[in-house]
């Protein structure tokens, strides 16, 4: 097995051409011969035919093509092993594109245009590409149409906050077992399977409302609670500064990791989403209030009322499906694939950023003195250097090849 990988840099692009190339056989140490029996006849096609009378034409000789092998001579000789099923099976392929992508991966040094293997077992729904000439390129544009919608809607899932072991299960049950079903009973069938991904959108919509809607009404809860509840008067008591021995060294001032120093920004971003997603929250209920005058509004007299209730839903379901894609694209812009890949980063920039908080506190109880915060200057170069990173990514975005994705 061989594989050639060639990185072409021109200017800001950049292009990955990787070409595999391996033997399904082996090469035998000694080829195996077949000895002849008996005369052995062949046709004009090679085909083996069992008597001479069938490679004769009308004259009684050897038509063109034919032959004759003579008893005791090599008819046959086997050079190569039977082919190899393990470069059939899906695993051997997973394995070569993680191994290959690692590789080319050496020589990429900005991470975000490093390339990445799709997890076909994750959350998401891979797109097809669409190759030039492609005679069901249309067929193909639609399935990546309503395979995008999902993603967009497993995005909303995981800032709503529903554990991605219930999106797999969904995915699973509604997406995964209905179309293998489908598949052996009747074939494959386009139109079936944009059916199963808008049910199995609508069962995961369902989880989100669920989801925001226990949130929005423990949210209310903890506030009618503080409004009704009375502010405590805490007593100040003072309190004596530690004063270490003069022998005891200052200990050293926690710094920050890298992952802690990236949570003010990533805290942004993962603020912008929540605001988006209750955003769409709103008016998929003004949708549902719609939806139901519309049900109600029945009768000849109630025509005009209906065609206008119609058009307003009309509209809202278009800003909710173009809330939806921004939302997913916020992360894009700032050089994340999707929303779960911000959001491991993000957890795992919070939970460094807390620890480095603690040991800040602690180093001020321990010494005394005050640590300086996050200042607005901190925050202003953050915001500068965001920008630029997602002016970068702007222009990068055309260029990414990311098969990964694929």
């Amino acid at each position: 097995m061989e594989c050639i990988a060639a990185l072409h840099h021109n200017k800001s692009k950049i292009n990955y051409h990787i070409h595999l190339i391996f033997s399904e056989r082996k090469l035998l140490d000694e080829p195996v011969e077949k000895i002849a029996t008996r005369n052995m006849f062949y046709d004009e096609n090679g085909k083996h035919v069992r008597t001479k009378k069938e490679i004769l034409d009308e004259a009684g000789q050897l038509r063109k093509g034919c032959k004759i092998i003579p008893k005791g001579e090599v008819y046959e000789r086997t050079f190569f092993t039977i082919k190899d099923s393990r470069f059939k099976n899906d695993r051997f392929l997973d394995e070569v594109k993680r191994s290959y992508t690692d590789l080319i991966n050496i020589y990429v040094k900005d991470d975000k245009q490093k390339l990445r293997v799709f997890d076909r077992n994750g959350v998401y729904l891979p797109t097809k590409k669409i190759g030039k000439n492609n005679p069901k390129a249309e067929q193909i544009r639609t399935d990546n149409q309503y395979r995008t919608m999902w993603n967009q809607t497993v995005d909303r899932a995981l800032i709503s906050g529903v554990p991605e072991e219930q999106i797999l299960e969904v995915k699973q049950s509604e997406i995964g077992q209905k179309v293998k079903a489908s598949i052996q009973k009747s074939g494959r069938n386009p139109a079936l399977f944009k059916s199963l991904i808008m049910t199995a959108i609508y069962a995961l919509e369902l989880l989100i409302s669920k989801v925001l809607k226990m949130a929005l009404e423990k949210a209310d809860k903890v506030t009618e609670a503080f409004a009704k509840s009375e502010p405590e008067q805490t007593k100040v008591q003072a309190v004596n500064e530690p004063v270490m021995a003069k022998s005891e060294p200052i200990p050293e001032k926690p710094k920050k990791s890298e992952f802690a120093s990236k949570y003010l920004r990533l805290a942004d971003i993962y603020s912008k989403l929540e605001k988006q997603n209750t955003a769409i929250y709103q008016r998929e209920q003004q949708l549902a209030s719609v939806e139901k005058k519309i049900a109600g509004t029945k009768g000849i007299f109630k025509g005009k009322q209906r065609n206008k209730l119609q058009e307003q839903a009309e509209q809202l379901k278009m800003q909710i499906a173009s809330m939806k894609q921004y939302l997913s694209s916020i992360v894009q812009g700032y050089g994340y694939k999707n929303v779960k890949e911000f959001l491991t980063e993000y957890r795992a920039s919070k939970a460094e950023y807390s620890d480095y908080q603690s040991a800040v506190t602690r180093w001020e109880q321990k010494t005394g003195n005050k640590a300086e915060s996050d200042s607005f200057r901190a925050r202003l170069q953050q915001k500068q250097m965001e920008v630029k990173e997602r002016e970068n990514n702007r222009q990068s975005h055309y260029y990414r090849s990311d098969r990964g994705g694929r």
